[in-house]
């Protein structure tokens, strides 16, 4: 069977538009409900005091290193490390440092992220995620499809929270500068961070590593049903991507990652507006390039905090 040019040029024309309607379609059935503007379920009352503690643990040439503890809502206790550069004219810039499930505040590659964010002029807050570490309550898995998924999301609920009251903690501190606040947010602490950044416009600078969005894809063949929509509607990051704009958004990610896929990367950075850039490496989620993946934030770091 032949067709004129005119006809294949019309048939081409309605193939694409097809095409275009059933994407549509598809990003409507997987997004997640927002039939109630779900950042109002992170407003918290500010007047709570903190009752914050600070004592120093270590005082080094070059730095000091001291453990921090305020409470958070709904009356928890937070814990984290917080080190101040020496040498430096006062106050200075901070970056929140968070891991990535099932670690804390002082594995490898916090520590790792820690040294050089240090060395290059920047405190440095280290939190655990709550339910993790110093923090740890209940010993149920991590899991937001299965029997424990709403204690799972309550893990990441509350530290939205608890990086919020971080913020007003940093407030309260005259060596830090709470103009100059940002994020570095791992995995677990990406996702978590993309929710928080985009609540909490005190963060001026987001790094968001190995993180993901669409989280009703984790029910699978239930993905699409109003339930899967609904619950994961308070930590779905594509709800709260657009809210870090017009502040500068990084994002890090790798190709090959076996945890996060990529194509949900891919989904919340089309998603995010300007200022945005993604870098992504030859690598999997677990031996991503520790030293050009922090290079990389340092060098956003200071093109747009310091």
């Amino acid at each position: 069977m032949k067709f004129s040019k005119k006809t294949l040029t019309r048939l081409v024309t309605v193939i694409c538009i097809l095409s275009m309607l059933l994407f549509m379609l598809y990003r409507s059935g997987l997004s997640s409900n927002k039939s109630f503007p779900v950042y109002k379920y992170y407003n918290y009352s500010k007047a709570v005091p903190l009752q914050d503690s600070l004592h120093i643990i270590l005082d080094t040439t070059t730095y000091k290193l001291y453990s921090i503890t305020y409470n958070s809502v709904n009356d928890k206790k937070v814990t984290g490390l917080l080190s101040i550069p020496k040498n430096k004219l006062l106050p200075v810039p901070v970056i929140i440092l968070m891991h990535g499930l099932g670690d804390h505040k002082t594995v490898d590659y916090i520590e790792y992220g820690h040294s050089v964010l240090l060395k290059n002029g920047y405190a440095v807050l280290r939190l655990d995620i709550y339910n993790h570490a110093d923090r740890k309550e209940s010993s149920l898995n991590f899991d937001l499809t299965g029997s424990q998924k709403y204690w799972s999301r309550t893990i990441m609920t509350q530290t939205v929270f608890d990086l919020r009251r971080a913020v007003d903690f940093i407030e309260t501190r005259k060596e830090l500068d709470s103009k100059k606040t940002g994020y570095f947010g791992i995995s677990l602490g990406g996702i978590i961070g993309v929710i928080f950044c985009g609540v909490e416009h005190r963060i001026k600078v987001p790094v968001i590593g190995l993180a993901g969005g669409q989280m009703n894809l984790l029910f699978k063949e239930k993905a699409l049903t109003k339930d899967a929509k609904d619950f994961v509607s308070i930590i779905e990051p594509l709800n709260f991507i657009k809210d870090i704009s017009p502040r500068p958004l990084l994002m890090l990610n790798a190709k090959n990652d076996d945890i996060v896929p990529p194509m949900m990367s891919k989904l919340l950075y089309n998603d995010a507006k300007k200022t945005k850039n993604i870098i992504w490496y030859q690598a999997k989620h677990r031996n991503i390039p520790l030293k050009t993946f922090y290079q990389d934030g340092l060098n956003w770091f200071d093109t747009y905090l310091k």
